[in-house]
């Protein structure tokens, strides 16, 4: 099969030669349970699972102990908003969210708003940044948690997270940031910036599919979470099961190599986006989608007037692997929630596209996708579709 240039790197990432080199022991020669505390195995095992544990711990800024292991980010969001309101006192019975959420909080804060849990949606601006004073005017007595995310998958928008922890700190309440599109993209220091639990995904940083973290503040949290999955105490009681050892090893080294890269691939990644979000704001009916201030340095989010969304992401993934939102909503032929509330129509909503490169996307390859979009859109805007 001819595969096209993959640039959709918000969805997932290209598991690493050297993420997988370091995994692949751990299927085959060391292919122990960490929990099997009476044999060499059993010690190699729980030895590489402790390394991994510091390895996430540093690309955050936290601590080895504050990083709980789970399959991936959406049991992490699960465990962290279920957790803390199930022993949580009940008069505090209230989330505050964004309407632009991904749909792992989206819809984890619907089922609670099903057994009675109070849940609040922001709107964002046009730019896709709240308003704090918004937020500060939505916090009551009632407010357990905020759920904002550190950086939005679709637009690559980032929100004032030190700003928006120092207000929820102020206010007495849980701060919880979805990290997985910015841990390993831009620094980031759960401590410093005040957050209480962030999620993350090892697939969003070239690791392995299958593994996330549960970040939790053990000076803030505690043990004022209850555990959503119990029967073997694994992950200090927080998250039972027997852990995915190569999984956590992958994600491990994923952490490492970002740590040791980030700098300079930001860089990087900054010039060719700009040079590939340049070229084609120069076409008339083509505008950015998001604030150019605050966003991650290799993604863009661009909105093409005068064509028909499905038909153009149609021919344009002929060559270039690229959606118009979420992966996990990338299913349905609705348009974007995020775009929707920063106050697109559905039309142009559906003719916006995320273009999202990554460690492996070369200059060579943004000259032939500049090529590739230009003539969808000429031929696609000539014909009237």
């Amino acid at each position: 099969m001819n595969y096209p240039l993959y640039f959709d790197h918000n969805a997932t990432t290209p598991c690493d030669p050297k993420v997988l080199e370091a995994m692949v022991p751990w299927f085959t020669t060391h292919f122990g349970n960490a929990s099997s505390s009476s044999h060499p195995y059993g010690w190699m095992a729980e030895e590489a699972v402790e390394s991994a544990r510091e390895s996430v711990a540093h690309l955050i800024g936290a601590k080895a102990k504050e990083v709980i292991f789970t399959s991936g980010a959406t049991e992490a969001i699960n465990l962290a908003l279920k957790g803390l309101l199930s022993q949580a006192d009940p008069i505090k019975n209230e989330i505050i969210t964004l309407q632009t959420e991904h749909r792992a909080v989206l819809d984890t804060c619907k089922a609670l708003d099903q057994t009675g849990v109070k849940v609040t949606y922001l709107p964002v601006e046009k730019n896709g940044l709240l308003k704090l004073d918004q937020l500060e005017a939505a916090i009551g007595p009632q407010t357990l948690i905020v759920a904002i995310m550190y950086a939005n998958n679709e637009t690559g928008v980032i929100q004032p997270i030190s700003s928006i922890a120092r207000l929820a700190k102020e206010k007495g309440v849980f701060f919880l940031s979805d990290g997985v599109q910015a841990a390993g993209k831009i620094p980031v220091s759960v401590h410093d910036s005040g957050i209480d639990l962030m999620p993350l995904s090892a697939h969003k940083m070239y690791g392995p599919k299958g593994v996330g973290v549960l970040f939790v503040n053990q000076k803030t949290i505690g043990s004022k979470l209850h555990p959503q999955i119990v029967g073997g105490g694994q992950e200090r009681g927080l998250r039972s099961g027997t852990l995915n050892v190569p999984g956590i090893v992958g994600f491990g080294q994923a952490a490492v190599l970002a740590a040791q890269s980030m700098s300079e691939e930001s860089k990087r990644l900054k010039s060719l986006r700009d040079k590939f979000e340049i070229a084609l704001l120069e076409l008339p009916g083509v505008s950015r989608n998001g604030t150019d201030a605050h966003r991650l340095p290799h993604v863009t989010n661009l909105a093409f007037e005068g064509v028909q969304g499905t038909d153009f992401l149609k021919h344009l993934n002929a060559k270039i692997a690229v959606s118009s939102g979420s992966a996990c909503s990338s299913i349905s032929e609705k348009p974007s929630h995020v775009l929707k509330v920063m106050g697109l129509h559905d039309a142009l909503a559906l003719a916006s596209v995320r273009f999202a490169m990554g460690r492996f996307t070369e200059d060579d390859h943004v000259d032939q996708a500049l090529a590739h979009v230009k003539a969808v859109l000429k031929k696609l805007r000539d014909s009237g579709n």
